[in-house]
């Protein structure tokens, strides 16, 4: 090893973590790698000398990367290498990435890299935590400006008690899955995912994540103290103070009127106003600080907003801080699709349309874990239009990736299982027009959507974001129900909360200051339960329960099983035997390894056609048992008779109780005949007497 190499350890979760530095990566501003049983991270943060020219936002870029040779894989595809990354990696990078981002000086607009790398996965030791706290080491001991370090802990329930980073095992048996990341001081972020818990022990579990993250930031701290690296000295963005004096005294008043306007598209409308006003008024150095008056503008702005919460309790709507945005929602307005409504909560509108298909149609995961399929998928998209922005249409973005993930989430504990309803499942929710909280409007779109096309929920699902605002000089709080744009912009939180009548199903908190104490949080979920409430009982009286018919488009799937050792009957040489029973009954078939045979289509005919011959094709007989026959052929010493798909011969001296002569005297082809099974020899060829 090199001189510069040096390992810290420390234990999380009753194991072993071992953090290295110095030998790998030596180019970047900070680096470690973090190793917990057989799994390996390696984390690495790099600074771009000064800021792009004409550079007016903190540039942060932060990747995940999932190397399948991490988990002796090799990738599929052509190339036989990584490309795009999945929703997995993406979902973690956000992970990695919100508890981080807050914490950057303000005006400091340096490209900042963080990439997190996968070296070895062990399948019971998750890599997410061991990331997050790998990057946060980076950071801490690197020269890049940031007022970290931030602890990460996943929590889950076993048996009644919290479990630190719990195994690939625990989290199978655990009720919640709860990452929490934060400082020593405050809570900064939470990502859930929980069946169905209560917002007293959803609490409980945050705050003894937060137990656990004091001990890492006291553990870091010692590592920072030894080898940290003195932060640089960067230039910061600032407001030059003349103008911004200049700009507030003459604009305050304009924008207080301005915001008095209770409407979102006049208060908009007398916003624009306002602006093109300042202009006119600064017009001899407008043009060349536009950046600068628009930064200030929106300081105005911001203050006079939060202000009005914090004294008066007053919104920019009008609303007071506990009060839901009227809701419209309606069902089945789409007639070819299987399941769909559009959910409206204020100027936030979702439409969500659901897709039954074969359980072969589930989607195929290719990632570090063992899990190769995901039965239930919902996906986001938010298009430009939504926000009346005229641009032209991208690829999905990690927000909308993100968003999606979480609604899935949050649904995912309310479904039946595989057996109880066999159907894979697409949940598509299109953002139609959007004013804040529209992730958690595709949770209720969603959950009715789902009633809807006939999937038995347990139980309606809703969702609802909060936000806060504080005054870090009084410490003055309001937590805000149901937040719009213009309330998550300004501010300081973004608290998202979804569940059933019972508890709570999802959550998603980002912070956009230093954290969130244990009392304001027990407030939010508190008030946020209030909200959920509220709107499943709007919910309810659309669709309170799942519609009790599939539509006549959605395919009809019923399930057979079969005896293992007898699918290559089923599928035949080269699929021979399976796709003449596909051609002959117009159905889709899928076989698992199980034994479980999947038949689907529209016509109840041909779906009871196709499970008849498959019946028949694996039936066993056993000697003894009697059937209702049909004679196939006859040869001089016997008669061969059709049962149950199966085929065997009657010796003409079991066709009759007296002496026959010739067999047609008795029988001929075409003939109903019921037979008893009397033998069934090593080859599996049966001998019939026909019962008189």
């Amino acid at each position: 090893m090199t001189d510069t190499y040096k390992k810290f350890e420390t234990s999380i979760g009753g194991r072993a973590v071992i953090v290295e530095t110095g030998a790998l990566c030596g180019l970047s501003n900070g680096s470690c790698t973090v190793t917990c049983g057989e799994t390996v991270v390696m984390a690495n943060v790099t600074m771009a000398d000064k800021p792009r020219v004409g550079q007016n936002w903190f540039p942060l870029g932060c990747e995940f990367e999932e190397k399948l040779y991490s988990v002796g894989k090799i990738p599929g595809g052509f190339k036989k290498r990584e490309g795009r990354p999945a929703d997995t990696a993406i979902l973690t990078s956000r992970l990695i990435d919100r508890p981080i981002r807050p914490l950057f000086p303000k005006g400091f607009f340096n490209d900042v890299a963080i990439v997190v790398t996968t070296l070895s996965v062990e399948p019971e030791i998750n890599p997410e935590p061991l990331g997050m706290l790998a990057a946060s080491i980076a950071l801490a001991i690197s020269d890049i400006p940031w007022d970290g370090p931030t602890g990460s802990a996943l929590v889950g329930r076993v048996d009644g008690k919290f479990v630190i980073n719990p195994t690939a095992t625990e989290q199978e048996a655990s009720d919640l899955h709860v990452m929490v990341s934060g400082t020593d001081k405050a809570v900064l972020m939470v990502e859930a995912g929980a069946n169905e818990v209560p917002e007293k022990e959803m609490l409980e579990a945050i705050l003894f994540g937060h137990e656990e993250i004091k001990r890492q930031i006291e553990f870091i701290e010692k590592i920072v103290k030894k080898i940290g690296k003195d932060k640089a000295d960067i230039v910061t963005n600032k407001i030059d103070e003349s103008l911004e004096q200049r700009v507030t005294s003459y604009a305050t008043s304009f924008i207080e009127k301005a915001l008095t306007e209770t409407d979102l598209e006049k208060r908009r409308a007398a916003e624009r106003k306002v602006d093109e006003m300042i202009a006119d008024q600064f017009a001899a150095e407008y043009d060349e600080r536009k950046a600068e008056f628009e930064e200030i503008l929106e300081g105005i702005k911001k203050q006079i907003i939060r202000d009005k919460i914090l004294t008066k309790g007053l919104r920019p709507d009008g609303r007071g801080t506990k009060d839901i945005r009227q809701i419209w929602s309606e069902t089945g307005m789409l007639p070819r699709v299987h399941g769909s409504a559009v959910f409206t909560r204020g100027n936030t509108q979702v439409l969500n349309v659901c897709t039954l298909g074969m359980i072969a149609d589930s989607q195929k995961l290719d990632g570090l874990d063992d899990e190769d399929h995901k039965r239930f998928m919902h996906h986001y998209n938010m298009p430009p239009y939504a926000t009346g922005e005229a641009r032209n249409m991208r690829a999905t973005s990690r927000r909308e990736v993100g968003h999606g993930a979480l609604a899935e989430r949050a649904i995912e504990p309310l479904l039946p299982t595989e057996s109880e309803f066999p159907y894979a499942i697409r949940s598509v929710s299109e953002v139609l027009s959007s004013n804040g909280s529209s992730s958690m409007a595709s949770v209720c779109a969603a959950s009715m959507a789902l009633m809807s096309a006939g999937v038995p929920l347990k139980a309606a699902v809703a969702g609802i974001a909060m936000g806060l605002i504080k005054d870090e000089e009084s410490g003055k709080v309001a937590v805000l129900s149901d937040i719009q744009g213009v309330e998550d912009f300004l501010g300081d939180m973004d608290f998202k909360v979804a569940g059933t009548e019972k508890g709570i199903t999802a959550i998603q908190m980002d912070m956009k200051i230093a954290g969130i104490d244990g009392e304001t949080l027990k407030v939010a979920l508190s008030q946020a339960k209030d909200g959920r409430m509220a709107i499943l009982k709007s919910m309810n009286k659309v669709i309170d329960k799942p519609a009790t018919k599939l539509s006549k488009y959605a395919p009809k799937i019923i399930i057979i099983e079969i005896n293992p050792a007898k699918i290559k009957d089923v599928i035949g040489s080269g699929g021979k035997v399976i796709n003449k029973i596909i051609e002959e009954t117009g159905v889709e078939i899928d076989i698992n390894d199980d034994g479980k045979v999947f038949i689907g289509g529209t016509s109840e005919e041909c779906l009871m056609r196709a499970r008849e011959i498959i019946e028949g094709i694996v039936f066993e007989p056993i000697i003894g048992d009697t059937f209702d026959g049909k004679v196939v052929r006859t040869i001089e010493i016997g008669a061969f008779v059709a049962f149950k798909g199966k085929e065997g011969m009657i010796h003409i001296s079991k066709l009759a109780k007296e002496r026959i002569a010739k067999v047609t005297d008795v029988v001929k082809v075409g003939d109903d005949v019921k037979v008893k099974v009397i033998k069934i020899d090593e080859k599996g060829r049966i001998d019939l007497q026909r019962v008189v």
